[in-house]
């Protein structure tokens, strides 16, 4: 009867999450109106890989405006969905991109170029006097990062060094991808736009420099969270058609803010700004357009509450960027702004997400059930081992604690300055975390090593390692990791659409990203070992004892608090102080160095450690070990790491 239940219940989540994904593939289509296709676009070094949504009304004889789509950084083509799929359905010609050393293409982020140098104010405002422009050292990736913001059509002072480096391509990749859309057949090459977010907004910029006095330049310019610089960096003749930028009042990234702490009214009149706009400072306003479309002076900045990673899918960002296009585009179907569609593909998938995860439980107890991994699952340690309140106290302090003070500065130092061979670890975001963890492995393997020593002196017998058992658990992980690869590869297959909720979390390999998680995944399931070892079996409570849904919900809390108790904690020094209108809390305590992409990436990182401390609690309760739960829990973040992120 319980393999009976267990069969329906995970046939249950794959139809459900095939239902869902049917009809986000309805919506991103428009149901028969729009024609997706995937391909590469040969360049130098490799090739660019994109998605293009066609209206079928767009042919040789019926030639439809088009706009570009660049996605930010740690992010890829599918990002760009709902711009895509809104513009689409108003009859534009939409390609969607993946950038230098993201998604799928093959030129990797090395070949945006760098220079020794950095600037720490708005290009233009600069000084060496001040301090602001100042000379740097480090590896490579540390300098490709510190220089997103220096783009390559600046003058030699930004884009060149003395040491023969420089910014090689801004538009990492987009100047191409442009070049190669104006030349379709059903482009109308006089009616063509771009737009970007974040990193994507760099190459926006880049784009419409390098082809602003063709007949093919852009005639309309969206950046979503974007930089502003003063017109002496680059050659004043450069010309930049109807610019929209889309500014969040809680963008965790300084540079976007004109490294002020805070987006208020003294940043909208600030001289930057106010050139910008083409007004006086008495003048400005947020969501006020000036200039003229037909002269291409259209100039508007629009005051979005919400953070810098929710503004490619905020509602009224998208109506104002739609309506912007089609001012200057003329898009072809008079629909509103706010006929907006595309969100219910993104909550489709994302149930879809959560229902081929949920299949993994059933699945796991299915597979539990066969004789070659019955004997995974092992007698409960005794309570006589539990620790006693003060010592779970003080425990879960140190660990809690620990996670949080380290997670700033750990992630940041292996992101750009952790001594590794950026050969064999390409993945820029995956150092980050592969900093922290190691920093915390050494840690976990120390006080494991005294609670040992401490027990075997007090003539408590501990756990015995047992590599039988750990390996038939590392290969259960690994079956439950393929069937979730092989359902995500099939949707890919089927419906173009991968399981992620806007942001790239389980994407096929490519055959360099599964070389990387080769690379990675032996540090990611040491560290989710030991800490699933800390959190679950040498910090258990009594309800890990306790049966029935009351017991698992109790159980799983406390394990949840332990895993990210942490992180939740810097999400509250990070956001109070910024919705107090004082500033993001990285920046105040640390610096504006500690703060952007390991602060924003939270909101990504958390819903993650929320399923990770729900599968551990039940895998663990189901085989009385962590390692199951570990090591799948390892295989999925190790995957969202490499599969997902940039890659040098």
């Amino acid at each position: 009867m319980r393999t009976k239940r267990n069969l329906i219940a995970c046939a249950v989540c794959l139809i459900l999450a095939t239902v869902c994904m049917l009809f986000a593939d309805g919506i991103q289509r428009d149901h028969g109106n729009i024609e997706i296709t995937d391909g590469q676009i040969p360049v130098e070094d490799g090739y660019l890989t994109y998605k293009l949504y066609r209206p079928v009304t767009a042919t040789a004889d019926n030639k439809a405006p088009a706009v570009l789509l660049l996605h930010g950084y740690q992010n890829d083509h599918e990002t760009c969905a709902a711009y895509a799929i809104e513009l689409a359905r108003r009859g534009a010609v939409v390609l969607c991109l993946d950038e230098y050393g993201h998604g799928d293409s093959s030129v990797g982020l090395l070949k945006r170029g760098y220079v020794n140098h950095v600037v720490k104010v708005n290009y233009g405002n600069d000084s060496v006097e001040d301090g602001t422009f100042k000379k740097i050292g480090g590896s490579k990736r540390y300098r490709v990062l510190m220089n997103f913001s220096n783009l390559s059509f600046f003058n030699d002072h930004y884009s060149k060094d003395d040491d023969g480096n420089a910014i090689l391509d801004s538009s990492c990749g987009g100047v191409d991808a442009y070049k190669w859309l104006s030349l379709q057949d059903y482009v109308d090459s006089h009616r063509m736009g771009v737009s970007g977010h974040s990193m994507g907004t760099w190459s926006s910029w880049t784009v419409a420099a390098y082809f602003w006095d063709l007949v093919v330049a852009p005639k309309a310019v969206v950046l979503q969270c974007g930089e502003l610089f003063t017109d002496d960096v680059y050659d004043p003749a450069t010309k930049f058609n109807n610019v929209l930028l889309l500014q969040a009042k809680y963008d965790e990234f300084s540079y976007f803010r004109d490294y002020q702490k805070v987006v208020n009214d003294d940043l909208l009149k600030s001289d930057l700004r106010t050139s910008f706009l083409g007004t006086t400072a008495e003048n400005a306003r947020w969501n006020t357009t000036y200039g003229d479309f037909a002269d291409g002076s259209a100039r508007r900045m629009e005051l979005l509450y919400t953070n810098h990673r929710l503004t490619t899918h905020h509602l009224g960002g998208l109506a104002v960027a739609l309506d912007w296009f089609d001012q200057a585009l003329d898009l072809p179907n008079d629909l509103p702004g706010t006929d907006i569609t595309a969100k219910g593909k993104e909550y489709l998938v994302l149930c879809a997400m959560l229902l081929v995860l949920a299949s993994l439980f059933p699945l796991m107890s299915l597979l539990l059930e066969t004789p070659f991994f019955r004997d995974v699952t092992q007698e409960m340690p005794s309570r006589d081992s539990m620790a006693t309140k003060k010592g779970w106290t003080k425990g879960a302090l140190i660990t809690v604690l620990l996670s949080g003070a380290t997670f700033p500065f750990m992630t940041q130092l292996g992101h750009a300055l952790l001594p590794l061979p950026e050969g064999i670890f390409r993945m820029t975001v995956g150092n980050g975390f592969l900093g922290w963890y190691l920093l915390l492995i050494l840690v976990m393997l120390i006080t494991s090593a005294i609670t040992r020593k401490n027990q075997k002196k007090n003539g408590i017998e501990g756990e015995k390692w047992n590599w039988a058992v750990f390996g038939k658990s590392l290969l259960l992980a690994l079956c439950l990791m393929l069937f979730m690869y092989i359902v995500n590869f099939i949707y890919c297959g089927l419906f173009d659409l991968d399981l992620r909720f806007i942001w790239p979390f389980f994407r096929p390999f490519t055959g360099e990203r599964f070389l990387q998680f080769l690379v990675y995944i032996p540090f990611f399931t040491v560290f989710y070992v030991l800490n699933n070892s800390k959190i679950m079996r040498d910090l258990r409570t009594g309800a890990t004892y306790e049966k029935g849904t009351k017991g698992f919900l109790k159980n799983w809390f406390t394990n949840f608090l332990l895993m990210a108790g942490g992180v939740l904690i810097i999400v509250l020094i990070e956001y109070i102080p910024f919705f107090a209108e004082l500033g993001p809390g990285a920046d105040l305590l640390f610096g504006s160095t500690f703060g952007g992409p390991f602060m924003s990436i939270l909101i990504l990182f958390v819903p993650q450690v929320l399923f990770f401390s729900i599968l551990c609690t039940f895998a663990y309760r189901k085989t009385g070990r962590p390692y199951t739960g570990a090591c799948l829990a390892a295989m999925l973040a190790c995957w969202i790491v490499t599969g997902g992120s940039s890659i040098l």
